[in-house]
């Protein structure tokens, strides 16, 4: 089992740089940041935490720039992954993405993961053109066109949301394959998209109780004909050595804690107290 971080980060408190370079210092796995370009003052779409258009959270509001915040902890970074808990591409050009992504990869030595959502601001994707009851179809599309740019000499893709004819995109990523998690609630709709399209699953933060969903998972890995297990990021809040005992049992692979958004010295002391109290459970570690 991995442990990692994820920042929700903000134009305020520690920096993504300074985050990242802390956790890594402290053997964490894995840092993950979160996308939102914008988020509509009125909105219909109801938050999947609160129920309502409130939201918890004024970082929502604040959220930097997840590829930019991962490129400057890639240049103080040399081991940690470099991933989004999550990204919304069907936010973004896929083809301007694609060239972003694999820069990142390029430059930090094959270490990024895209953790993507379909996105439950429905209304934030209104204005980006996407459609609701099209979000899942646009994300996979985008993602098979950036794999395209990522791996072949003259990638060219047809789509309903997504067409070019046959172009040179270079750098590649260093890595063979961009691993694609999906953060999305446990539907058997969201099991069946992961198993077609991508190579994991990161849980939602009231996703607790972790076996059900991921034997569903891996039922609908396997009738598509995967090979091995679906990688599987659960967020936590709180180590218990049960709970997370349970949950390597079910098949979880990585664990996710919220770092403070917060000065570098709150952060700090969080981090120093996280990393003991996984050391002092004595759980293997990947």
């Amino acid at each position: 089992m991995r442990f990692g971080i994820v920042l929700f980060t903000s134009d305020r408190g520690i920096t993504p740089a300074t985050a990242a370079a802390a956790a890594e210092d402290r053997d964490f796995s894995s840092f993950f940041v979160p996308e939102h370009t914008h988020i509509p003052v009125k909105r219909e779409a109801a938050h999947p935490g609160t129920g309502t258009a409130e939201l918890p959270d004024e970082r929502y509001t604040r959220t930097l720039d997840p590829w930019v915040a991962l490129a400057t902890a890639a240049a103080v970074t040399s081991r940690i992954e470099l991933s989004t808990a999550v990204a919304l591409p069907t936010e973004s050009d896929p083809i301007t993405l694609a060239k972003t992504i694999a820069t990142l990869d390029h430059l930090s030595g094959g270490r990024v993961t895209l953790g993507a959502g379909f996105g439950w601001n429905t209304d934030e994707l209104a204005d980006h053109g996407v459609p609701a009851n099209k979000r899942r179809t646009v994300l996979r599309e985008y993602v098979e066109a950036m794999r395209a740019l990522w791996t072949q000499e003259e990638a060219e893709y047809t789509g309903d949301f997504v067409s070019f004819g046959p172009s040179w995109s270079w750098p590649k990523p260093v890595q063979p394959h961009i691993p694609l998690l999906i953060g999305a609630g446990s539907t058997d709709t969201t099991f069946k998209w992961i198993a077609r399209s991508a190579d994991g699953w990161i849980t939602t933060p009231t996703e607790t109780d972790v076996h059900g969903s991921t034997s569903r998972l891996l039922r609908a890995w396997q009738a598509a004909g995967r090979e091995g297990a679906p990688r599987v990021v659960a967020l936590d809040f709180k180590p218990d050595a049960e709970r997370l005992e349970r949950w390597a049992e079910a098949g979880v692979t990585d664990v996710l804690y919220g770092v403070p958004d917060a000065s570098n010295d709150i952060a700090y002391t969080y981090l120093d107290r996280l990393a003991k109290k996984l050391d002092g459970l004595d759980l293997p570690k990947g």
